[in-house]
């Protein structure tokens, strides 16, 4: 075997290699970026849950206050008809 050869062999293996190497860092920037996706779109979902909840939350404050207010009504009106449960 000569030099020749052995420079030959080598120059293939490093460029396998080199290949394999370009691969492999390009398939984990793509995973990178798909895991940098997934985790932008959990947080929008999140903060539209949020925001769904804190609606609810605001939704359900004026049906309480609307409830305490109805009820001073029919107090007001009727206080027999509170104590018979209506």
């Amino acid at each position: 075997m000569t030099p020749t050869d052995i420079f030959g062999y080598a120059g293939t293996a490093a460029s396998v290699t080199a290949a394999f190497v370009m691969v492999r860092a390009a398939w984990q920037i793509n995973t990178a970026e798909v895991w940098r996706g997934e985790a932008e779109a959990q947080k929008t979902r999140a903060d539209r849950l949020q925001e769904d909840m804190n609606e609810i939350k605001e939704r359900l404050t004026r049906i309480e206050a609307e409830n305490r207010r109805l009820v001073e009504l029919i107090t007001t009106l009727d206080p027999s008809r509170i104590r018979s449960g209506i």
